[in-house]
């Protein structure tokens, strides 16, 4: 028999049989001393043992307030030290934290905080373009005029305490406030909830962006994330020697779970470059921090290597990181291992709904698996690729991407139905990706289920039009996508962002694919773009590009049987 798409990750190290908040105390006792956190738009420079006490004191504050475990905390704000204080904080008092999206706005918002109850939200003031206090305003009127934590409101009706970092709007908490409200009491209550919460609580609910229908809140679990964290860090060689820049969003499980919580099991430092992403303000830090790992999306990388100023900054001291959130172009992944001194950098696949991550390439792994593939399953989980019917395929044929094991979601909050719909019987995530995998265990993601091409039969895959167009030396970036077609159902579109100082016609492109990829693979309709409408944690919306397409060209939907 041809051997099957299935592999289990073994490993003699064992998962962490601990919540968060008991998991934090070891890292405080054991490397106290060391940095914990920086954030260079703050001017912030905690040791663990800073961190810690600033993270019990916010915790005692929090049951202060009458919050009791398993009530819901939302925060909404960008990258800043306040973040990582909620994070621990809540964990240690039980609190589930709701990460609520800073590009949020008020339907969302709304939607967010009613859907799981949040009785307290924790608010930065404003961010670029988003007025956040002007917005629960907006949606609580009545919050000016109400007592601090008292909070009667018509359309937010659970929530009871607006907590403000960086201000004291009327009717809130000023951040800094809640830290002296919890006394011995509070401290006793906390040692008491260290040794009384189970590491299965529910501790962290993350609302996943899809691409219709409501946002589902994926429910995580301390055993979900902790344990990623814990395996992401080894992945990577962390130690406490690490300094670890983290230009990517918290509210997403890249800046919580793979940034955060791999600190926070290895004593390497969080280093915030600045709220939000900036290219020069990532190189900046990275150079003057000496950071040693850097995370980001590949749009990410490609604006630090193509930013003017890239050539200035020494990065020596960069070694790993990782590169995950969306496919990974390979001809990118070789510049930031040659240009940036990432010769260890990895790439990483998952979900929100598994906590994230399921396969990471392993640092030692030949330079075709780093550029070419997501790498092996991690430890202690299970992937098999199956086909429409459910059966596992053979090596090499391509299928739908199955995950099983300690990091898979409790399920969607209050959804019974799309989670039965996500996690089958047999405790297998159903992910809605097409991968294949290789006869030693390497995935490559191929596509989604619903982004797969069908022309006149052929079922074409648009990363592998996007990774041969990245060849070309004037294409900075590149999205492939289907768009519906009279005669063949479907044709393929390619958008295409050119490098500055480059040029290029639609005429050089065709030219570029004659003879070297299928004819039926060559995009019938091209566009260059100056931006692509995508999620602030970079994965590309295609089905915006495909409705601006059919718009644009004045298509009708072709009916399917």
């Amino acid at each position: 028999m041809k051997a099957l798409s299935y592999s289990h990750g073994v490993t003699t190290t064992s998962l962490i049989g601990e919540t968060i908040g008991v998991h934090f105390d070891r890292t405080v006792e054991r490397w106290g001393d060391r940095p914990a956190l920086i954030s260079r738009q703050q001017g912030v420079k905690w040791t663990w043992r800073e961190l810690g006490a600033k993270v019990d004191a916010f915790a005692a504050g929090l049951l202060a307030m009458g919050l009791k475990p398993g009530e819901r905390t939302g925060i909404w704000s960008p990258n800043a030290a306040e973040w990582i204080v909620t994070q621990y904080a809540t964990a240690k008092a039980g609190l589930i934290l709701v990460n609520i999206n800073p590009a949020y706005r008020l339907s969302e918002v709304e939607y967010a905080l009613n859907k799981v109850g949040c009785r307290a939200l924790v608010t930065a003031t404003r961010f670029k373009t988003s007025d956040y206090i002007g917005m629960v305003n907006t949606l609580a009127p009545e919050l000016a005029k109400a007592r601090p934590g008292h909070l009667e409101s018509g359309k937010l009706p659970t929530l009871r305490a607006v907590i403000q970092i960086g201000g004291a709007a009327p009717g809130t908490i000023p951040f800094e406030s809640v830290a002296s409200m919890g006394g011995a009491a509070e401290r006793a209550t906390l040692a008491e909830l260290a040794g009384t919460l189970q590491f299965d609580d529910p501790i962290n609910i993350q609302f996943t962006s899809g691409t219709t229908g409501l946002p589902k809140g994926a429910t995580l679990t301390h055993h979900n994330i902790l344990n990623n964290g814990f395996f992401l860090a080894q992945g990577m060689r962390y130690t406490e020697q690490d300094k670890v820049c983290i230009p990517v969003p918290m509210y997403h499980c890249f800046g919580m779970v793979i940034g955060s919580l791999a600190c926070l099991t290895s004593g390497a430092a969080i280093v915030f470059p600045g709220e939000g992403f900036d290219p020069l303000a990532t190189l900046r830090t990275v150079a003057e921090e000496r950071c040693t790992s850097l995370y980001g999306v590949p749009t990410m990388f490609i604006a630090e290597l193509d930013h003017p100023e890239f050539g200035k900054f020494d990065l020596g001291g960069l070694r790993t990181g990782m590169m995950a959130g969306a496919p990974c172009p390979i001809e990118v992944m070789r510049r930031c291992i040659n240009d940036m001194h990432l010769s260890d950098i990895t790439i990483g696949y998952g979900m929100t709904e598994t906590s994230p991550v399921s396969t990471q390439t392993l640092i030692g792994d030949t330079l075709e698996h780093q550029t070419a593939t997501v790498g092996k399953v991690h430890p202690h989980v299970e992937v098999k690729i199956v086909d429409v019917d459910g059966r596992i395929v053979p090596v090499g044929s391509p299928g739908e991407f199955c995950t099983r094991g300690y990091s898979v979601m409790l399920g969607y909050w209050d959804d019974e139905e799309r989670t039965a719909q996500a996690i089958d019987k047999a405790g297998w995530m159903h992910t809605g990706d097409l991968a294949t995998m290789d006869a030693d265990g390497y995935c490559n993601i191929v596509g989604r289920i619903k982004d797969m091409v069908i022309r006149g039969g052929e079922n074409i895959y648009p990363r592998e039009i996007e990774e041969f167009l990245y060849r070309h030396p004037a294409i900075q970036d590149v999205q492939v996508f289907g768009v519906p077609d009279q005669r063949f159902g479907e044709e393929l579109c390619a958008w295409i962002k050119i490098r500055d100082g480059a040029t290029l016609t639609e005429d050089d492109v065709k030219a570029f694919c004659k003879d070297q990829i299928a004819h039926y693979k060559v995009p019938r309709h091209i566009r260059f773009v100056s931006e692509f409408p995508m999620t602030v944690t970079g994965k590309m919306q295609k089905f915006i590009m495909r409705e601006t397409m059919v718009d644009e060209l004045g298509i009708k939907e072709v009916a399917t049987a």
